[in-house]
């Protein structure tokens, strides 16, 4: 039986999945790596990455193509189609991973299943969020593809204030949508924005009390319509691109009652060592608390999480010591 046990099963195949699996395999442990689709998640939607280091220029799915490569030969094996339904730790220890009629047992398990950007299903939106059509979730990754464009930032979070300041920095004009005259963000973010469209010669306008109602074009987006709450009047405007900033949803509802999720479903960790409160289980990338929500912190958290597990392996004990600068994966 125990031949049949992995040394690491990893849930999820996305980038942090897939750093995992990397080194976990070239670790020599016997690894398995499930995913409900297929490898890379998110970063097969986006036709020009660069940010990820090593490539000044790569497509997401051949960054996918690969990451598998590197995974498997080393020997980690890739299962596709094949989606997690429910986990167990069992007496002995294991951990128990039902993938429909498919059960596997493996010593580790690391949780990567990742996390969706928030839809706002207006008309438009699934048409154009395909590669290079003009919809974006995320202003740090492609603000660079609207240099000297008119875009259009849809939010009033955090993150909202700190993309649409990030893509000023390279569109022609950034044109700001919230729904509300407050904005969610914190006083500091909120503030560095007011001073920056109060400024002389500024190119961040806001349109508050407002939504995003249609994104309208051919073959790529050309106009925004949003509409006031208020006064439910209509604006069109010309623009190239709409990025949504309207929040992350983790893929987590598959975990509830086995490990511990925050209010919005993140699972709950320690930030160093990354291990959950089922001891065997580590979680790695967007779908995690405190997680940067880039590529390469995805990837550099499953490397951590796979490069953690050998302390784990080696003394089951080690999951209830607290955090310490005692052991670092250098000393190793």
């Amino acid at each position: 039986m125990a031949e049949n046990i992995y040394d690491c099963i990893i849930v999820g195949a996305g980038p942090a999945g897939l750093g995992a699996g990397l080194y976990a395999a070239r670790d020599r442990q016997k690894t398995l790596l499930l995913d409900k689709f297929y490898p890379g998640g998110q970063i097969n939607n986006t036709d020009r990455i660069e940010n990820y280091p090593g490539y000044l220029n790569i497509g997401g799915t051949d960054l996918t193509m690969k990451m598998m490569e590197q995974v498997q030969t080393f020997g980690g094996e890739i299962k596709t189609s094949s989606e997690v339904t429910g986990l167990k730790r069992l007496d002995d220890g294991t951990i128990e991973v039902t993938c429909g009629k498919d059960v596997y047992v493996s010593k580790v398990v690391i949780l990567t299943p990742g996390s969706s950007y928030r839809h706002l299903g207006v008309p438009g939106e699934e048409e154009f969020r395909q590669a290079g059509a003009g919809v974006s979730y995320c202003g740090t990754c492609d603000a660079p593809f609207f240099k000297d464009k008119i875009v259009v930032s849809v939010g009033g979070g955090n993150t909202a204030v700190e993309d649409t300041l990030h893509l000023a920095k390279y569109a022609k004009k950034v044109i700001m949508v919230h729904r509300r005259q407050e904005f969610r963000a914190t006083k500091v973010l909120v503030e560095e924005l007011m001073e920056y469209v109060n400024k002389d010669g500024s190119n961040v306008e806001l349109r508050l009390d407002n939504v995003l109602s249609e994104i309208q074009g051919e073959g790529k987006v050309q106009k925004a319509i949003i509409k006031n709450v208020k006064t439910e009047s209509l604006e069109e405007i010309d623009c190239d691109g709409v990025f949504i900033f309207a929040g992350m949803v983790p893929n987590t509802k598959f975990l509830e009652g086995f490990v511990d999720l925050t209010e919005h479903g993140f699972i709950q960790c320690d930030p160093a060592y990354l291990r959950t409160k089922v001891p065997g289980v580590f979680v790695a990338g967007d779908c995690r608390i405190g997680a940067a929500m880039q590529l390469v912190t995805a990837v550099a958290d499953g490397v951590n999480s796979a490069m953690w597990m050998k302390s784990y392996l080696r003394d089951p004990n080690w999951w209830n010591e607290p955090l310490s600068e005692a052991l670092s994966p250098a000393e190793w």
